[in-house]
């Protein structure tokens, strides 16, 4: 692919990020419209988790697809088609007449979103060959993705006190239309030299693994955790995924590499954003019902209250992304764990009338860190792996994310038990506390990694998996034969 100019160049980037924007902020958009959908749709708790985890699960199981999809017929045909089943369930969404139907639309918006992400990203990969403009490139993206992650709330709340929950979803539509349109007019068709081919079963083996796991947790919470649905969901998780390794290892080529996971910073990345999106997204599920049902705040008063993590985000995820172009991925991610941990840490002791500056202090410290981690992760992803598979790798990196914040919901409300079951109860803030004392150790965990996986040993793998990777298929079994013999190195 012929390189843009720089003009054109900035115009994909802008594009690009404009469907992460409303891909990202339609999550946590839709957390500070859950206690008006719920009093309209008479949703239960396990509802409203549906309706955002019927969106995040969908679009983790199918972003590997969608990468596959994008390397073999092209990304910004794929890209194309992903914005306009977004902008139809968006619609869809708007009109949806009872909870179940929400949760139906959600997934099939899910559908699209999935398509987005991981495909913008290989896209800004290929328009940014340069590997410092690429780092400036994902810092502008990690900037965005903050920005639409605390956006979300404050234009949420916004919107729901105003217009009603419905117009959440109507404002993805006319900027749905805006990228259809930009992407058309200026983003080049590429595709990867070498596309791998579908591999349905282990696409089944994914969707059965996330749903099955997701599913025990939040029906196992209303069922009892002492019923049939938790141990039979945990054990139709492990046997699916076991089942998926072993299926993919035979693979020629497999739809998700088990090679990718040889380099340590790759496989790290991937967990510290399965653990960065639990906290992070059980924070703000719990958090909306919190401050509007426990507290009375109304919608728009607690999308304000959230203004120190819109703030925290946008701040720092360029700043993050500065600090990864210069080599500083472990200070990043350091940084980001210890800062995610010390925010839920002071939301232990949530209270009915914990005092507002605590609030905001807490929840800017929790901010602090969700802003920072993210550049780490998607550069790490992206840029230790060959050129060939970035939009595979990215929607690996995707992937983590989506799982973690399904994941956090389902948590969230496992932990919280019956204690929101009704938000108006006295006992809802101290049914919050397990949750956060698990992001806690999340984050303690987090900067753990960070450290672990910025040595010498962690990027010779990451090198040795990139040349790796880099061979034809034809050249794969050679080349997995030399990785096999060649010396590991030491720091």
């Amino acid at each position: 692919m012929l390189i843009p100019s720089p003009r054109r160049r900035l115009v994909i980037l802008g594009t690009c990020c404009l469907a992460m924007i409303l891909t990202v902020m339609d999550v946590s958009i839709v957390n500070i419209a859950l206690s008006a959908i719920r009093s309209d749709l008479h949703a239960s708790v396990a509802q409203l988790q549906w309706s955002i985890d019927g969106y995040t699960l969908v679009v983790a199981s199918f972003l590997l697809l969608a990468g596959s999809a994008a390397d073999r017929f092209g990304r910004r045909k794929t890209f194309q088609v992903g914005l306009g089943v977004f902008s139809l369930g968006s619609l869809l969404c708007s009109l949806a007449p009872n909870a179940p139907a929400l949760v139906a639309f959600r997934v099939l918006q899910a559908i699209g979103g999935s398509m987005l992400n991981p495909v913008a990203m290989s896209i800004v990969v290929d328009t940014f060959p340069d590997p410092r403009e690429r780092a400036r490139a994902i810092g502008i993206w990690g900037a965005a993705f903050g920005a639409s992650m605390a956006a979300g709330p404050m234009l949420g709340g916004l919107l729901v006190e105003t217009i009603g929950w419905r117009s959440i979803f109507w404002v993805n539509i006319p900027f749905g239309i805006l990228a259809l349109a930009l992407t058309a007019r200026f983003v080049p068709e590429s595709r990867a030299d070498w596309p791998r081919r579908f591999d349905l079963v282990a696409q089944a083996l994914v969707i059965v693994t996330l749903f099955a796991l997701t599913s025990a947790v939040i029906e196992g919470r209303r069922a009892g955790w002492t019923s049939w649905p938790m141990p039979a969901g945990f054990a139709t998780a492990v046997a699916a995924a076991v089942g998926l390794v072993t299926w993919e290892s035979r693979r020629r080529e497999p739809m998700l590499d088990p090679r990718f996971f040889r380099s340590l910073p790759f496989a790290a990345a991937t967990l510290v954003a399965v653990l960065a999106f639990v906290a992070f997204n059980g924070f703000l599920f719990l958090s909306s019902l919190y401050l509007q049902e426990a507290r009375g705040m109304s919608a728009s008063a607690a999308g304000l209250t959230t203004l120190p993590v819109a703030i925290a985000l946008t701040v720092c995820a360029p700043l993050s992304g500065r600090l990864v172009a210069a080599g500083r991925a472990r200070v990043a991610l350091v940084v980001a764990g210890v800062a995610m941990a010390t925010g839920a840490l002071l939301l232990t002791a949530l209270a009915p009338q914990t005092p507002l500056p605590y609030l905001l202090v807490a929840y800017g410290i929790l901010g602090v860190g969700m802003g920072v981690v993210n550049a780490p992760i998607t550069n790490t992803a992206v840029s230790g792996m060959p050129r060939s598979h970035a939009a595979l790798a990215s929607a690996v990196a995707s992937t983590s994310r989506q799982v973690g914040a399904s994941l956090g919901v389902a948590l969230a409300g496992a932990l919280a038990g019956a204690g929101i079951e009704s938000a108006h109860r006295p006992d809802f803030a101290a049914a919050t506390h397990v949750f956060f004392w698990v992001a806690t150790a999340l984050g303690a965990v987090i900067a753990v990694l960070g450290v672990a996986s910025t040595g010498a040993r962690a990027r010779a793998s990451a090198a040795r998996v990139a040349l790796l990777l880099d061979a034809p298929p034809d050249a794969v079994s050679h080349a997995h034969s030399t990785y096999r013999s060649a010396p590991l190195l030491t720091e």
